[in-house]
């Protein structure tokens, strides 16, 4: 039997998973089509050098205030991946991050939703996500996951990779050069304190093309959500993301 075959829509493409989940989509067979939507889109110097088969990838920048006016419903997408995010001190202020963090996400999640076409949508939160943490960030990306559940996907699959290793680009900080040092060290005590962008993004293709119900044991897969409106939904943390990796290598 022939394995079945996606289409898939990848939002946040140029940031430090995205550009290895779109590197991942490409390269895998099952998956004949995809495209990608951002602000900005990644430089042809940036892809690889051929895309089998030709034609597969199709690029556009988009209006994220405008999102439900871009036509991502058009594309009927199997699925759905969304890496975009940004930092507070990227975003400029906590309500740019809010907007950007979530606000966009939440809306792309709901413009590519397609009412009766059977699809999954996979997040890139971050590690310690939760709408009742008291730590600004990590509730922001709480709701976000709880405000993806709500769409509606058949299939929502949300990972919470820890420290992200080997970013590429220009995203080395200082302050993240230090808390790396110190995760750097933790790592020596657990392996499940950090992560390679390159494994977060071949844990999200896997989850995707499975489903969860397909994760293996060691991914350790859980639910969250089941509260007031919030349907349940799938989670996987660090641990479970480097298992998958290391499962599809």
């Amino acid at each position: 039997m022939a394995a079945p075959a996606f289409s898939a829509l990848i939002v946040g493409g140029t940031g430090a998973v995205g550009r290895q989940v779109l590197k991942e989509l490409l390269a895998n067979p099952q998956i004949l089509r995809v495209s990608e939507y951002g602000r900005r889109v990644t430089s042809s110097v940036d892809l690889p050098s051929t895309i089998n088969p030709p034609g597969k990838l199709t690029q556009r920048v988009v209006n994220f205030d405008k999102i439900q006016e871009e036509g991502l419903r058009d594309g009927k997408f199997d699925l759905v991946v969304i890496t975009l995010g940004t930092t507070r001190g990227n975003a400029g202020s906590w309500d740019n991050f809010v907007k950007i963090d979530r606000e966009y996400v939440l809306a792309t999640a709901a413009a590519a939703r397609v009412p009766g076409l059977k699809q999954k949508i996979i997040y890139c939160s971050s590690f310690g996500a939760g709408s009742d943490k008291l730590l600004p960030y990590a509730k922001s990306k709480g709701l976000t996951e709880e405000g993806i559940a709500k769409v509606g996907y058949d299939d929502t699959i949300i990972f919470r990779p820890g420290f992200l290793t080997e970013r590429g680009g220009n995203e080395s900080r200082i302050l993240e050069g230090i808390f790396r040092f110190f995760t750097g060290i933790l790592s020596h005590f657990s392996p499940h304190v950090e992560i390679k962008t390159s494994e977060v993004a071949k844990g999200m293709i896997q989850a995707a093309l499975k489903g969860s119900s397909g994760l293996p044991p060691e991914a350790e897969v859980f639910t969250a959500g089941g509260k007031g409106d919030v349907p349940l939904y799938h989670v996987v943390g660090n641990k479970g993301n480097i298992a998958i990796a290391k499962e599809q290598s």
